[in-house]
């Protein structure tokens, strides 16, 4: 899998150059393997960019603007959505990438795993102490209906004796 990032070479909004430094200086320190692609020399590139951006994500003019992320041709998000990954330590969901084993992310996912685990068998433990109660509680009235059939039993008997 190789994540794609729709670059501009020749920005004149030094906003958008920012972003696309931010976002590959990123990726390079977590040694992501990604591939630039360049919108501004390559039109094949600007179509594809602008045809795979999802409807509900581009701009009001319809146009997206660089960075544009993918992870193949699965679109990941712009700018904004890889920021929001980054502060909250989730960019490798964000790239739809697994995390290497070490990193924050995988010690959250391995955290968040380890409390479903112990949830459930929470639950397990609370239905299985639940099935004993009932359990006892069935006993407890055959016991109860075996003494009343019992007496019932004896008091035909001392009847029948006399």
């Amino acid at each position: 899998m190789v994540i794609k990032v729709f670059l501009a070479s020749s920005s004149g909004s030094t906003a958008i150059k920012k972003k696309q430094q931010d976002v590959v200086g990123f990726l390079e320190a977590l040694k992501v393997d990604y591939a630039q692609l360049d919108i501004a020399c390559n039109e094949e590139n600007r179509m594809w960019m602008r045809q795979n951006v999802p409807e509900e994500k581009k701009p009001a003019n319809g146009i997206p603007l660089p960075p544009q992320i993918f992870n193949e041709e699965s679109y990941c998000g712009d700018y904004d959505t890889f920021f929001d990954a980054k502060e909250d330590n989730l960019v490798y969901s964000f790239l739809g990438l697994p995390p290497p084993p070490g990193s924050k992310q995988a010690h959250a996912e391995e955290e968040e795993e380890q409390e479903e685990a112990d949830d459930d068998r929470e639950e397990e433990d609370l239905q299985s102490e639940e099935e004993e109660e009932l359990r006892q509680l069935e006993e407890e009235e055959e016991a109860e209906v075996q003494e009343e059939e019992e007496e019932d039993l004896e008091e035909t008997q001392e009847e029948e004796a006399e």
